[in-house]
């Protein structure tokens, strides 16, 4: 999505091209390692199965935004250069290999290995040409009551043009011979499959002796795609599914009402400019440059697949299967200890803050804080940021119960959350519609910053009193993806903390100039300002002799400034760890430049979310946890929190479980080259294996001390 914010900050490059990596080709650097994971023979079937599933939506997501915003610089004949220095034209001529590259070895892992040895378990695929003449009957069945009444195939001839397709939708084109009723011979038309179609059907154990037998749509589509052509000969039928651009345009100087704005703005991005085309491998050489012309692409954005075109699709189906022993072991989260001995969770904050790591902890303790906050008499206001939260959310659920129940609600609503823009959007109205105020932050500036605040009246030591409690969060209000990313949230009611939340709140919904916060970090004012001070703090300790110390982990370290001021703190001497999940464009262990750097990737079960700020800070151990990660985009066209962990034995907790056990990972750690490869990290003879993920489950599970 396109922003143009009025409070943009310069910034300088002060290192040469040369000591900056490409961000793009980081980003298929990552998904590469996604993919190593459903490589990995030790690890469960299915849960391989669906990491290709995510190879493929990462992809997607990779065309949607960054491809295509690549390949509109192209057409735009910018002369802008990446920071490594590099035209538009050369990154997508390196991205296009990159990525085909990446999308072989993917198909060759799918067809090779993945669905023979789960063929092998029982859990089948079936081939058109396999099919038995009971199971033709079912499927053809199948094909006449569920899935022909809602074709339409559209024939291509004058009166009926190449049909608009919907981006990432399932079609066919159908190479055809012969006349149909009205004499017409066009040679070809199109199919577009229903979305609301599964793209995986489940046949019955008894047409095929065992429990798991599937067949894809793709083939019921092919095997019967003749009956919707009466008299013409099907001469060929070919699956093809097209990428387009999906960033939204808002230009702010225009809107004059939102919501109203995306609104407008979301059925276009169903068809925006065609970025990629991807056809079935069988495809004719002339129907494939027929569709290539029609969707205005050339051969670099095509990708020929054996295979179904959409391997998404298939992530339905280790959901479907129930063989526990095929998945990753289920296990229970743990609740902080101090959460089960008191009466009520607001008597649990006021004895001390509670720290929460997810998944590993359970998301529950927010929910019911704020299904609390809901019905509890002496609950008078509530404020929260909704970034992405579902469309099915009990958070959501509790705010319109409170604003019901006669609470001040107040909600920050980020319309423009990329693919969340509709869910957010029907909440705001179901909120607006029982009186909660409803705000949609600055625009210009997304607001990413995660905050709860509950206003309470008391009773204090001078007569009733309104205390505030405070959730701070590295992630969504997301009850789901609190189940599958790593995140920390931290409950408190803090004076001081509190102000500042409450401050926060009021630039947002209010007008007026940014204060001075006692102890959070704020973009796009403080925020990367207090980091590299914290940086130089550091540096300048090293070069007074004294220990100089940084850890930091986040999903991507891109801010040409940061980078910067870490290279400059490496020549000085300090010890530096980056923990970066995704994309980093820093170059570490070059010899003069980031000697003293590591950069350190985790890719496992969960997607590691959380971003951890560590500065040794003279001894104090200076611990912030952020909503933030280090790019322009976050630093300065977003509202972003970076809060502290004041509590000592918290602090610990943070630096232990956050840091230090993903810096002893030898399982599912990739150490990052000079030259931005990635290498497994390698187990040293008789050394103890070390999961981060697989020991934070252990420590943390219910009835652990914590």
């Amino acid at each position: 999505m396109t922003h143009r914010p009025t409070l943009l900050r310069s910034r300088k490059q002060r290192f040469p091209p040369e000591n900056y990596l490409n961000r793009e080709l980081g980003l298929l650097a990552f998904n590469r390692r996604v993919l190593a994971q459903a490589q990995n023979v030790d690890a469960p079937l299915l849960e391989r199965l669906r990491f290709l599933c995510i190879v493929s939506s990462n992809l997607d997501e990779f065309f949607e935004i960054r491809a295509a915003g690549i390949k509109e610089q192209i057409k735009l004949g910018s002369s802008t250069r990446s920071t490594d220095g590099k035209t538009a034209k050369e990154v997508f001529r390196l991205l296009s290999d990159e990525a085909h590259a990446i999308v072989a070895e993917q198909y060759d892992l799918f067809n090779d290995d993945v669905l023979p040895r789960l063929a092998e378990e029982g859990i089948r695929f079936l081939r058109r040409v396999s099919w038995t003449e009971a199971q033709r009957e079912w499927i053809f069945e199948y094909f006449a009551r569920e899935v022909m009444p809602l074709l339409t195939p559209i024939g291509l001839d004058p009166s009926h043009p190449f049909p608009r397709v919907l981006n990432k939708s399932l079609n066919f084109a159908v190479e055809l011979e012969g006349k149909d009723a009205f004499g017409r011979s066009s040679g070809a038309a199109i199919v577009q499959a229903p979305r609301l179609l599964p793209r995986v059907i489940q046949l019955p154990e008894q047409l095929t002796g065992n429990k798991y037998s599937f067949v894809f749509l793709s083939s019921i589509l092919h095997g019967f795609v003749g009956h919707l052509f009466a008299g013409m000969e099907v001469k060929g039928c070919y699956q093809f599914r097209v990428t387009r651009n999906s960033d939204l345009f808002v230009d702010e100087e225009e809107i004059k009402n939102l919501r109203a704005k995306i609104q407008g703005e979301l059925p276009q991005r169903h068809f925006g400019d065609a970025v990629r085309l991807e056809v079935a491998e069988n495809c004719s050489p002339g129907m494939t440059q027929f569709l290539l012309e029609q969707f205005g692409l050339s051969e670099d954005d095509l990708y020929r697949v054996p295979g179904p075109v959409n391997l998404v699709r298939l992530m339905q189906v280790p959901d479907s299967v129930d063989r526990p022993d095929l998945k990753f072991t289920t296990f229970t989260p743990g609740v902080p200890v101090a959460l089960t001995r008191k009466p009520t969770i607001f008597s649990v904050i006021r004895a001390g803050d509670i720290l929460l790591h997810h998944p590993f902890q359970s998301f529950s303790p927010v929910i019911e804080m704020l299904e609390t906050a809901a019905t509890d008499p002496d609950v008078v206001a509530i404020k929260m940021t909704v970034y992405r939260t579902g469309t099915d959310s009990v958070l959501m659920r509790s705010l319109i119960r409170a604003a019901q129940n006669g609470k001040e609600v107040t909600v920050i609503v980020e319309l423009m959350a990329r693919f969340d823009e509709e869910a957010n959007i029907g909440w705001a109205t179901k909120l607006e519609e029982v009186g909660a105020h409803v705000v949609y932050g600055v625009v210009g500036y997304k607001t990413h910053a995660k905050m709860l605040m509950i206003v309470r009246r008391e009773e204090g030591k001078h007569g009733g009193l309104l205390r505030r409690y405070v959730h701070l969060g590295t992630g969504n209000y997301h009850p789901r993806t609190a189940r599958l990313y790593t995140d920390f949230g931290l409950l408190t009611c803090d004076e001081n903390i509190g102000a500042d939340v409450n401050e926060v709140f009021k630039q947002l919904t209010g007008l007026g100039r940014a204060q001075t916060l006692h102890h959070l970090w704020q973009a796009p004012f403080s925020l990367q300002a207090n980091i590299i001070a914290a940086i130089d703090a550091e540096a300048n300790a090293a070069r007074a002799g004294k220990r100089g110390r940084i850890i930091a982990k986040m999903n991507s370290l891109l801010e040409p400034e940061t980078i910067a001021a870490l290279y400059e703190a490496s020549q000085a001497g300090v010890k530096i760890d980056l923990i970066v999940r995704g994309v980093c464009t820093l170059r570490p262990g070059v010899k003069g430049l980031s000697e003293n750097i590591r950069v350190r990737s985790i890719v496992g079960r969960f997607l590691e979310h959380h971003r951890i700020f560590y500065f040794y800070a003279a001894g104090k151990e200076q611990v912030y946890l952020s909503s933030a990660d280090w790019m322009d985009r976050n630093f300065f066209r977003r509202i972003e929190l970076g809060f502290p962990v004041l509590d000592k034995k918290l602090k610990r907790r943070v630096i232990n479980e956050g840091l230090q056990i993903y810096l002893a990972d030898n399982s599912q750690a990739w150490d990052m080259k000079p030259n931005g490869i990635y290498q497994r990290k390698r187990r040293a003879n008789l050394s103890k294996p070390r999961c981060a993920q697989c020991e934070l489950i252990d420590t943390l599970k219910p009835g652990s001390a914590i």
